[in-house]
């Protein structure tokens, strides 16, 4: 019998998922914020870290500080429209799916110009904001083989262009970014695992690269 597929498990609602872009896309957060696609990369980040990262740290970054709320209620709809992302993530996890993203996994001949400025760039420069809050921990005991998941993400975000000018070269064509990308769901899969059911052998990975860099901003 053939392979099936991992399901797909939608992490929010489309109408969730647009008040939060209107949101943070307002001028009540911070303009160095994440958006939309940053802060869901942020939050499914958040899902796979091997250690438990408490809101009070990773609220502030998120918004880059704190947003005007209009009151108590906006906060916690907002506030528990995030956090029902980084459960959701979870919970997808959990069950062997694979987390829906907001975009779509390929890149055309136009982005070449600009890979950054795309949501798959910003979600994965997000998506290692979420590694930068407890780096030691994703590459403490599984150092390699963490090194080699996560290098898509590293390359996708343009985070380490200058610092490391190898990965640039693994996203010089339209068609090898989104081969990366359409990797991207699955080896969030594995990140989580590795941190739950480590295998017990694993092959010579690449060398680490660091994981230090600037952080995705809001478009």
């Amino acid at each position: 019998m053939a392979d099936t597929a991992p399901l797909t498990h939608p992490l929010l609602d489309d109408e969730a998922l647009e008040a939060l872009d209107e949101f943070l896309d307002s001028d009540r957060v911070d303009g160095e914020a994440l958006d939309i696609f940053g802060a869901h990369g942020f939050l499914v980040a958040l899902a796979i870290a091997p250690e438990t990262v408490d809101s009070a740290v990773w609220i502030p970054v998120l918004f880059n500080g704190e947003p005007e709320f209009n009151d108590d209620a906006e906060r916690d709809y907002i506030l528990g429209t995030l956090e029902t992302i980084r459960s959701s993530a979870v919970e997808a996890f959990e069950q062997g799916h694979l987390p829906e993203l907001p975009f779509t996994l390929e890149f055309t001949a136009d982005d070449e110009e600009a890979l950054e400025e795309t949501p798959i760039a910003i979600w994965c420069a997000g998506f290692m904001e979420g590694v930068f809050l407890n780096e030691s921990s994703w590459f403490g005991t599984y150092e390699e083989h963490a090194a080699q998941l996560l290098l898509p993400f590293m390359a996708l975000s343009g985070l380490f262009e200058e610092e490391d000018p190898d990965l640039a070269e693994l996203i010089q064509s339209s068609q090898e970014a989104s081969r990366l990308a359409q990797q991207l769901p699955e080896l969030t899969l594995d990140l989580y695992l590795l941190y739950r059911t480590p295998p017990e052998t694993k092959g010579p990975p690449p060398a680490k690269k660091s994981a230090r860099g600037r952080r995705g901003n809001k478009r």
